[in-house]
């Protein structure tokens, strides 16, 4: 089989579509044939190692984290899936793999996919809508009336986090650049900020929850725009910022962590139309180190990059 990996960390230059042999899955895992994938920051991320002291120094290391596809087949005691399924959802951190005709991940990483979902559909969803329910639904536990900041709200997970804050029945304000004020309040943004101009300082004690989706909103601005009892969901962590979460509790620094609930939440959401990731561009498996490339440099295609792969379960 074939798969996007690399064997060294460093720059988009190092990625190879080369050949690989999939083991077989032990316990608590599933093998999934990859139909389709979709880019996220994370993933280059930890091919530049900035993440290594989790992945470690063992390579050849695989890239991609979201996927969907078919299962191929299932380690000993898996109960909730069986192969010729149709399911979507996320690579482990360490092993990534996305970007491959077929991956291993965990059980618990996976949820059936639904019909009315194309596969393109279902693998833009994973990452960035899991990230927006880890943060309002499970850590702030945001409710109807309440006042939401999303900084960086037309980004891939701040779009995510302004639907379902939405969904929620939440008020919203948020953050992007002027060029994207319009696609902000399509979404749902009642009050637009360009980031390169307002003072988000002047909002002082306003919002139950700051979400910064960017890392580019500074924690003593975040905090002072809460209210007496809000929270700030970061999910860009630095040791200055763990510091500061250790004494502060409002101060809430959290990773992706899927769950088979959470992603059938996110899936039956996006099948009634309330969480729907826009797709800007969709390349071949042979095509996709280009895609990844321009991406990690900058260039904006208006949704999520996505990744073909036409793979025999």
């Amino acid at each position: 089989m074939r798969r996007i990996q690399y064997h060294r960390y460093g720059g988009p230059e190092i990625m190879r579509l080369e050949e690989f042999e999939l083991p077989s899955p032990q316990a608590d895992e599933i093998a999934v044939a990859v139909k389709a994938a979709s880019v996220n920051p994370i993933d280059w991320k930890l091919r530049q190692g900035q993440l290594k002291v989790l992945t470690g120094r063992s390579f050849p290391r695989a890239m991609g984290s979201d996927f969907a596809g078919v299962v191929r087949a299932v380690g000993p005691g898996i109960t909730q899936f069986k192969p010729g399924d149709e399911d979507f959802g996320i690579a482990r951190l360490k092993e990534s793999g996305a970007y491959a005709e077929a991956v291993i991940t965990r059980e618990s990483y996976l949820a059936l996919k639904p019909a009315e979902l194309s596969f393109e559909q279902a693998a833009a969803l994973a990452t960035v809508a899991v990230m927006a329910w880890n943060g309002l639904v499970e850590r702030a536990r945001l409710h109807r009336g309440q006042r939401v900041f999303v900084n960086g709200c037309t980004g891939g997970i701040g779009q995510a986090v302004v639907q379902v804050a939405r969904m929620r029945g939440a008020d919203i304000a948020g953050s992007c650049s002027a060029a994207s004020a319009s696609r902000a309040r399509e979404l749902g943004v009642a009050a637009v900020y360009d980031y390169a101009t307002s003072d988000l300082s002047g909002l002082r004690g306003v919002f139950d929850v700051v979400y910064d989706t960017s890392g580019a909103l500074p924690v003593k601005t975040a905090m002072r725009m809460l209210n007496t009892t809000g929270v700030f969901l970061d999910i860009n962590a630095t040791p200055a910022k763990f510091l500061h979460s250790a004494f502060n509790r409002r101060h809430k620094i959290f990773n992706c962590t899927p769950t088979t609930q959470t992603l059938t939440e996110v899936a039956r959401a996006a099948v009634d139309g309330s969480l729907r990731m826009p797709i800007g561009e969709t390349v071949t498996l042979d095509s996709a180190i280009d895609l990844i490339t321009d991406l990690e440099k900058g260039r904006k295609i208006g949704g999520k990059g996505l990744i073909l792969i036409d793979a025999t379960p």
